[in-house]
């Protein structure tokens, strides 16, 4: 089944296979985790963030991979959050809950070290809200992650990938393990399309995911070291503009207030962890 918003495909479930996944990214992000998390298919479950919830296509991947898991999905369109839930056989809470909210703000509020992999898969107008790639919410995803925790984030953008070059600089600037999967044609700037972007401050089965992605239905490529620092090369990574202080607190602007449909409570923000690369 493909999920529509304003008329770009959202999310495909095949809702006799949650592991079926038909868009190529998510097939990426699905043998990242695979192979840097443990377990998989009956093993102890994770515990995910999943920033941009859609139709929950991977939230159920990972539901069938890890049947244990504790998942939290964040959609800021309460509305289709609504229709997913019962259109879809969704896992229910405490499984999977679904909550109505800013991406940001619930990633602020995640209390440290609370989760195995945060995912990012948020879009508005086409394209990744400003206020979720920059290096300071990209600490705060850090600061959330366990200490050998996965970020994944989906990026697109049409070549020469400006975009995708930043969004890998800011995710390098906060993680001491950063990596980049996608097609080749994309990544040599024949085409647009989806980039991944990986991070995390241990370090990455580079090998095992090398072989992983090359085998996929779509091949892709991993990038990582030098040919990363080499696709980085110039970029700047992307930081917050200059914030208003209201009341002693750091007004983000895009971001919006956070409302809880089948949440759990706030939760105090601790120290944000920079880490250069």
């Amino acid at each position: 089944m493909l999920v529509l918003l304003d008329g770009v495909e959202s999310s495909h479930l095949d809702l006799a296979d949650p592991r079926r996944l038909m868009f190529e990214y998510m097939q990426q992000m699905l043998a990242t985790l695979e192979e840097s998390l443990p377990g998989g298919n009956g093993a102890s479950g994770i515990r995910a963030l999943h920033l941009g919830a859609a139709g929950c296509a991977l939230a159920r991947a990972v539901e069938a991979t890890w049947p244990e898991s504790r998942q939290l999905a964040v959609e800021v369109d309460a509305l289709l959050a609504q229709y997913v839930r019962d259109w879809f056989d969704l896992p229910r809470s405490p499984r999977l809950r679904i909550r109505i909210a800013d991406a940001r703000h619930v990633t602020e509020a995640a209390r440290a070290d609370s989760y195995d992999t945060v995912i990012r898969d948020a879009f508005a107008s086409r394209a990744v809200p400003e206020h979720l790639r920059t290096v300071e919410f990209t600490r705060e995803v850090a600061r959330a992650l366990t200490p050998a925790g996965i970020y994944l984030a989906n990026t697109a953008d049409h070549p020469p990938l400006p975009l995708a070059r930043r969004e890998a600089a800011t995710v390098a600037r906060v993680f001491a393990h950063t990596a980049v999967i996608a097609e080749p044609g994309v990544l040599k700037g024949r085409r647009y399309g989806n980039v991944v972007l990986v991070g995390s401050q241990e370090p990455l089965p580079l090998a095992h995911l090398d072989r992983r992605v090359r085998t996929l239905p779509a091949p892709a490529s991993l990038v990582h070291g030098a040919v990363l620092e080499s696709f980085i090369g110039t970029s700047r990574p992307f930081v917050d503009p200059a914030a208003e202080e209201e009341g002693g607190t750091t007004v983000v602007p895009g971001a919006t207030t956070a409302t809880t449909a089948e949440g759990d409570p706030a939760s105090v923000v601790g120290p944000a962890v920079d880490r250069s690369s």
